[in-house]
């Protein structure tokens, strides 16, 4: 069984290291592939680091727990190894590009959520980590396939499903890009016309404003003080004056509505 005494101790610190990227490493004696996967799980993804030896024939894991090489058996037991982990993965990926889906008929159908953005931030973290994680084993298993795997389809297999859930990733991601701008684009159309209602209460109070504050006056010399139908004329004063404010805004603002309303 091959052992750790017999590797570059430079490569053993990288073999005990769970967090170093996926790397193949070609030596004359040996050969070491580190692979870190993502694993989903309900309450995000996370990455496990593997690391394989090849002595030639023979094909060891390194088991963290008891940090020592494990021996596998021959090297197409690595397929053995990867393909349910590899297998998982990929209808975990097709399962958040399904979400994904719901989440942009929600959007089209103006039905979003109160939690839109948090399940958009979440999606965007895992997918982020899936393609940054997917995209560095690929480069490592493929400078292992150039070495060792060619022979087999199996192998060959592995790496083309590697390359999709990176793929995959990469897609969903692009598709949660453009569901931003869509959220976007709705929530600025939300906060225009909030703006313009706003705007048209402004427009209609200002003139009620103006004439209480004149006629609220405690000065002398104002009009219609001693008139019995002064109320009456200040009232169709401010009336006249609200016509004057709120119809030019309103004249201004109702092509701008024609022309986006959908045609029925």
């Amino acid at each position: 069984m091959f052992n750790l005494d017999a590797i570059d101790p430079l490569i053993i610190k990288d073999i005990e290291n769970p967090n170093h990227p996926s790397e193949f490493i070609w030596q004359e004696e040996y050969a070491v592939l580190i692979l870190r996967l993502p694993e989903v799980h309900s309450e995000g993804v996370e990455v496990f680091s593997y690391a394989f030896v090849f002595d030639g024939k023979e094909l060891s894991v390194f088991d963290r727990e008891k940090n020592q090489l494990e021996p596998m058996g021959k090297i197409a037991s690595l397929v053995e190894f990867l393909n349910p982990k590899i297998d998982r993965l990929l209808k975990e990926v097709q399962l958040y590009h399904y979400d994904i889906e719901m989440l942009e008929e929600s959007l089209f159908d103006e039905n979003v959520s109160d939690v839109f953005m948090q399940e958009w931030l979440r999606y965007k973290k895992d997918l982020s980590l899936i393609h940054r994680v997917m995209f560095h084993a690929s480069l490592a298993y493929e400078m292992y396939m150039n070495k060792i795997g060619k022979e087999s389809l199996s192998f060959e297999d592995i790496a083309e499903h590697i390359s999709r859930i990176r793929d995959l990733a990469k897609a969903a991601l692009e598709k949660l890009d453009n569901l931003y701008d869509f959220y976007r684009a709705k929530v600025d159309e939300r906060m225009n016309k909030n703006v313009y209602y706003l705007t048209l209460i402004s427009g209609i109070f200002l003139p009620l404003t103006l004439i209480t504050g004149f006629f609220g006056m405690n000065t002398g010399g104002l009009p219609w003080m001693d008139d019995a139908e002064g109320t009456l004329k200040a009232v169709l004063v401010a009336v006249v004056l609200e016509v004057v404010m709120v119809l030019p805004l309103f004249l201004l603002n109702s092509g701008k509505i024609k022309r986006f309303q959908r045609k029925r």
